[in-house]
C-alpha cells in the first residue's frame, strides 16, 4: 500500500517552500550588486523546491559584512542593502596637485577617498624576486625581531625554503618574541605537508582563516583570505603575489616552479599593514592586538599606500582606483597578473586607453596553472586587440606575479589578481608605489619579460577551432565564478 502525506502536511511543505522562496528572492533582489547574479539567484529560489532557498542561505548571502561590523563595535544590521557608507568612510584630505600618477596627482587623490588612508612619504621599497631572495630576507628579518612578528598567508607549506621559515618562527617563539600566524582555511590544504601543526607544536599562536567545517557550518569556498602580509615589530614589512612555498624558489629547475615578486618596505607604510593583520587577526579570532605606533616620516624617497579588498567594507575598492588609474594613464598602461578576466567597467577603460593613444601592454602567462581560467580569458581577449591593447604570452615556468604600471609615476605590487574572485570575493592587499627609482626597475623588469614573451595576434585568436571556440566560451560563461 503505497504511503500518502496527510494533505495539511502537503499544503505545510507547500507554504513553507513559497514563504522561503519569496524571502529569498526578495533579498537577493535587494542586496545583490549585479543583474545577472541577483536574476540566477531569483530563478534558483522559485524553482527549487527548498533546495533552492537552502541554497542560497548557505552560499547566496555574504555574512562576512555583518560579521565585521560586529567586530568592530558597531551596529548590525537586520538587512543591508549594500550601499550603506561605513562610519569611517570620510575622503581623505586633498593632495597638493602634481603629474596623474605621482603622490599628489588625480590618481592618489581618488585613492586616497577610496582606500581612506593616506598616502605615506618618507618610505623605502625593495624589489625581492622569486624565493631566492623574498625567503632569506624574510628569515633575516625574522631573526632579528625582537617584540612581535604578525604573517598571514593564504597558502604555507613545510617542506624546503618553508620550513626554513617555519624554523625561524619556532625559534623567535622560543626567545619570547610574540608570534602570530594567520593561514587561510582553505589555501592550507594545497600543500601535502603544512606548516600549522609544526607551528602549534612549537606554541606559536596560529589562526585559521575561515576554516572549513561542517559545523557549526563554515563552507566558504569562496571569501578567502590572499593577502600576504609579514610586519616584524613595526620596522620592516613584506608583501606581494608570494605564498610561502618550496615552488617559489626557482632556481633549482622543478617542474612546478613558480616566478613572482615580493616587496620589502620601510617607513610609516608599515603601520598600515600592520592595521591591516590587526583587522584579520580580530575578524579570524575575536582577539585585539596593540595599536601600531604612530606613522612617522622616514628617510626613503617612496610614497606608499596600503589597497585593502574584500567582500565585506572594503568591497569594490581596489576595482575603482584600477579604474581610476588606467583612465588617468596619459602614456603607458602596463598590466602582469596570471589571471585576467577583467569586469566589463575594466575592459572599456583599457579599450578607452588605447583609442586614445596610450600604449597599453598586457603581459600574461603563456601556460597556466589553471587552464579554465586560461581558456575564458581567450574568449575576450578579441575585444582588447581590435582596439589596440598589445598581449603577450610569457613562457614557462608560470608566472604569478601582479604589477600594474601607469605612466612612469605610479606602480601596484600585491596579491590581487585581475578576476572577479580577486576583485569581488577573495579579501586582497596591494601597495601604491609612487617612487621613481623603483618603478624604474620595475618597468625594466616588465620591459625584460615582454621581450621574451610572444605576441597574441587577432589572427590567432579569431582562427581557433570551433571545438576550442566552444570550450573557450563555456569557461568564460562562468567566469564570475573562478
Amino acid at each position: 500500500m503505497a504511503f500518502e502525506l496527510p494533505a495539511a502536511v502537503g499544503w505545510l511543505v507547500l507554504s513553507l517552500h513559497t514563504g522561503l522562496s519569496l524571502l529569498c528572492a526578495w533579498h537577493a533582489l535587494l542586496t545583490k550588486r549585479e543583474p545577472r547574479s541577483a536574476l540566477a539567484w531569483i530563478g534558483i529560489t522559485l524553482l527549487l523546491p527548498l533546495g533552492g532557498p537552502l541554497l542560497y542561505l548557505a552560499f547566496g548571502v555574504n555574512r562576512i559584512r555583518t560579521r565585521a561590523r560586529r567586530l568592530h563595535g558597531r551596529l548590525a544590521l537586520p538587512l543591508e542593502f549594500g550601499y550603506e557608507q561605513a562610519e569611517d568612510a570620510e575622503p581623505a584630505p586633498p593632495d597638493v596637485p602634481a603629474s596623474a600618477g605621482g603622490p599628489g596627482g588625480p590618481i592618489a587623490r581618488a585613492s586616497g577617498r577610496i582606500s581612506h588612508r593616506p598616502c605615506l612619504p618618507g618610505n623605502t621599497a625593495e624589489l625581492l624576486h622569486n624565493g631566492e631572495q623574498a625567503y632569506p630576507a624574510m628569515i633575516e628579518a625574522i631573526r632579528s625581531a625582537e617584540r612581535y612578528i604578525y604573517l598571514s598567508t593564504y597558502i604555507f607549506g613545510a617542506s624546503g625554503a618553508a620550513r626554513d621559515l617555519i624554523d625561524a618562527l619556532k625559534a623567535a617563539q622560543r626567545r619570547g618574541v610574540t608570534v602570530c600566524v594567520l593561514i587561510d582555511g582553505l589555501g592550507q590544504w594545497y600543500t601535502a605537508a603544512r606548516a600549522r601543526p609544526l607551528l602549534k607544536e612549537a606554541g606559536v599562536r596560529v589562526a585559521e582563516f575561515l576554516p572549513l567545517r561542517l559545523w557549526p557550518p563554515s563552507l566558504h569556498v569562496n571569501m578567502r583570505n590572499h593577502r600576504k602580509v609579514l610586519v616584524v615589530d613595526g620596522e620592516v614589512a613584506f608583501t606581494g603575489g608570494m605564498n610561502i612555498a618550496d615552488y617559489h624558489c626557482v632556481a633549482g629547475g622543478g617542474r612546478n616552479r613558480v616566478i613572482d615578486l615580493h616587496l620589502r618596505l620601510r617607513g610609516p607604510v608599515v603601520g598600515q599593514m600592520e592595521s591591516v593583520f590587526a583587522e584579520d587577526w580580530h575578524f579570524a579570532t575575536g582577539q585585539a592586538l596593540p595599536e601600531p605606533a604612530p606613522a612617522g616620516s622616514g628617510p626613503g624617497s617612496a610614497s606608499c599606500r596600503v589597497i585593502t579588498d574584500g567582500p565585506n567594507e572594503d568591497l569594490d575598492r581596489l576595482a575603482l582606483v584600477l579604474l581610476v588609474a588606467v583612465s588617468a594613464a596619459q602614456r603607458r598602461i602596463c598590466i602582469m597578473t596570471p589571471y585576467f578576466l577583467p569586469s566589463r567597467e575594466l575592459l572599456g577603460a583599457l579599450q578607452a586607453a588605447a583609442l586614445r593613444g596610450v600604449q597599453v601592454s598586457v603581459l600574461l602567462p603563456g601556460k597556466n596553472n589553471l587552464p579554465y581560467v586560461h581558456w575564458a580569458t581567450r574568449n575576450m581577449l578579441w575585444e582588447l586587440l581590435q582596439h589596440g591593447v598589445e598581449v603577450r604570452y610569457q613562457p614557462p615556468p608560470f608566472v604569478h606575479s601582479k604589477l600594474l604600471l601607469i605612466d612612469e609615476d605610479y606602480a601596484q605590487v600585491g596579491s590581487a589578481n585581475l578576476d572577479p574572485r580577486s576583485l569581488r570575493l577573495n579579501f586582497e592587499l596591494n601597495v601604491e608605489l609612487y617612487d621613481a627609482a623603483l618603478n624604474t626597475l620595475l618597468a625594466d623588469h616588465f620591459a625584460t619579460a615582454w621581450e621574451r614573451s610572444r605576441p597574441v595576434t587577432l589572427t590567432e585568436i579569431s582562427q581557433r577551432r570551433l571545438a576550442v571556440r566552444t570550450r573557450d566560451a563555456l569557461c568564460w560563461l562562468f567566469s564570475p565564478y573562478l
